[in-house]
Parts: C-alpha cells; sequence; structure tokens
C-alpha cells in the first residue's frame, strides 16, 4: 500500500513539473500578452493543484493534507479573478495591440 500511495504521488508531481514546463515554454513563445497569460494561467491553476495533490497523497490522511487542499482551493478561487483582472487591464490600456493581434496575415 506504501508503494501505490508513493507512485501516485510521483506521478501527480511529474504530471504537473511537465506542465510547468509547457506552459513556460508557451509564455516565452508566444507573442501576444494575452497569451502568455492564459500559458501562464493554466500553469497556476492545474500545475499547481497536481503538485500540492501529489504532496498531499505522500503525507496521508493528516493536518497537513487538510492544509494543503485548503491551500489548491484558495489558489482555484484567487488566480483566475487574478487573472481576469490582469487580462482586463491589458484589453483597456492596450486597444491598438489588441487589434494587431485580431487580424489575419494575407
Amino acid at each position: 500500500m506504501e508503494w501505490i500511495r508513493f507512485l501516485l504521488a510521483a506521478v501527480l508531481l511529474c504530471l504537473g513539473v511537465a506542465i510547468v514546463c509547457v506552459a513556460t515554454y508557451g509564455v516565452f513563445k508566444f507573442k501576444y500578452a494575452l497569451n502568455r497569460m492564459h500559458a501562464a494561467a493554466m500553469c497556476d491553476t492545474f500545475a499547481l493543484m497536481l503538485c500540492l495533490l501529489g504532496v498531499a497523497v505522500f503525507h496521508g490522511l493528516s493536518f497537513t493534507t487538510l492544509k494543503l487542499l485548503l491551500i489548491i482551493v484558495f489558489l482555484w478561487f484567487a488566480s483566475p479573478v487574478a487573472s481576469h483582472l490582469i487580462a482586463r487591464l491589458e484589453v483597456t490600456t492596450n486597444p491598438e495591440g489588441l487589434k494587431k493581434e485580431c487580424e489575419v496575415d494575407e
């Protein structure tokens, strides 16, 4: 039973790290700020959830697991709201950049 819990925790942590790597590539690859922000927001919500779940599985049922689950809930509420506000600020302050990115090159 100990090995199953360890393997599940390792798989969750590896998936979380893989998603962080993909999101980091996206942040540097995309040209427009909103696209980069979307890649970073996916990293915040999904990758952090996987990593924290991996640590929670590794610790088993304890008070630490409860705290980690509460952190996941807080991040799932706070991160999308913060990302939305930053995206709204970008659209409000840089309308020309949005028009330029929406144009189709022929």
